[in-house]
């Protein structure tokens, strides 16, 4: 994007200095840097690799269908390496932008839809989502995730690929007990975190899921994509979001010895992360943790939606404006219109300003009550 790479597409993430890239204006208020500044003219040098960014990115599928500013010294900034990919720029490394590249999504499944639309800022897709349905057999069972990645998208793709199954296989038999199911979807994420990081590959993810399972459903999150239930009309938000302005959250850093401040209105993480919590981030893992907030409801005829979605929705839509959108497409009339509804949302967001990656999920609670 003195001298800073921003890894594309990441609002969450400011990498540190390294002096052989100029700093260019970023579009994200996520991005931590100072004032520009002229460039400094160009010195010859002794030629020295740049640094260098790696994406994977799936070919796209279409269906038809505040507190006070802490006052100490601060830590040294962290070192943040940056991983192999083919140069485009100056100095600054991407993936290229051909056939492959990952734009929308578009799903209409049995009882939800998703939508997913790359962000104007970058050029990668690091939004991913999970939906499990029909779970040994049984029809009102299911399991759906939204997976908001930084710092490219394999955190994304991991949680994609691992975190149902990692859920589901600590899953208790016969009756619904609530200390099974939380000790199950916590023992999931945290085990995702685990695998990931003996990846040894960069980013995170920020994640929320909601598993359906005997008219109940069980809402967990890390990071900063949210649960919003439709309750007869009225927006309940299920998740409170990770980030370092939490009260709570700001003590537990702290108390493990990092450092939290506030720069142009946003809070981060040894000056870099804006959230507290996620899978991945292996350069923070001393304070981000990937243990998840659990709440459990049981279904009832006042249940009647819930979107998941990630912060490029909710940056720029309430949680109210977002189900007065969706309500009439969706409830009370003859033919339910949820994906229309899923893009609406994005497109919405879009029209207000986001420049980030926007992905809704709409799960019809009705299809799935006992």
């Amino acid at each position: 994007m003195p001298c800073a790479v921003a890894v594309p597409n990441s609002p969450m993430f400011s990498p540190t200095i390294i002096p052989s890239v100029h700093r260019y204006p970023s579009s994200s208020p996520r991005i931590h840097g100072p004032a520009m500044a002229a460039p400094p003219p160009p010195v010859p040098p002794t030629p020295t690799p740049p640094p260098t960014l790696s994406f994977q990115v799936r070919e796209v599928k279409k269906d038809a269908g505040g507190g006070s500013v802490l006052k100490r010294k601060r830590p040294a900034r962290l070192d943040i390496p940056l991983t192999s990919g083919i140069t485009n720029g100056p100095g600054l490394k991407t993936m290229p932008c051909g056939d492959d590249r990952l734009d929308e999504v578009e799903v209409d499944g049995e009882g939800y839809s998703v939508y997913c639309k790359r962000g104007k800022r970058g050029s990668v897709m690091e939004d991913r989502y999970s939906a499990l349905v029909d779970v040994n057999g049984q029809s009102k069972q299911a399991l759906f995730g939204v997976f908001d990645g930084h710092g490219g998208a394999k955190a994304a793709e991991f949680a994609e690929k691992n975190l149902d199954k990692n859920i589901m296989a600590g899953m208790c038999s016969g009756k619904f007990e609530h200390e099974c199911i939380r000790s199950a979807i916590r023992n999931g994420y945290l085990a995702t975190d685990t695998e990931f990081l003996k990846e040894n590959l960069g980013g995170g993810v920020c994640c929320v899921t909601a598993l359906i399972q005997k008219g109940h459903l069980v809402v967990s999150n890390a990071g900063d994509c949210r649960a919003v239930l439709s309750r007869r009309g009225v927006a309940e938000a299920l998740t409170s979001d990770h980030h370092p302005s939490r009260e709570d959250e700001r003590d537990r850093i702290e108390a493990l010895g990092g450092y939290v401040d506030c720069y142009n209105g946003v809070w981060r993480i040894q000056g870099s992360l804006a959230v507290s919590r996620g899978i991945g981030d292996k350069h923070f893992k001393t304070w981000v943790t990937a243990e998840p907030e659990t709440k459990v409801f049981k279904i009832n005829p006042e249940c009647e939606f819930l979107i998941l979605a990630s912060d490029g929705l909710w940056d720029k839509v309430s949680n109210q404006d977002a189900i007065d959108l969706v309500r009439p497409l969706c409830i009370g009339v003859d033919k339910p219109e949820p994906f229309s509804a899923c893009k609406k949302l994005a497109n919405l967001s879009l029209k207000r300003g986001s420049m980030d990656d926007i992905s809704v999920m709409i799960i019809q609670l009705g299809n799935f009550a006992l």
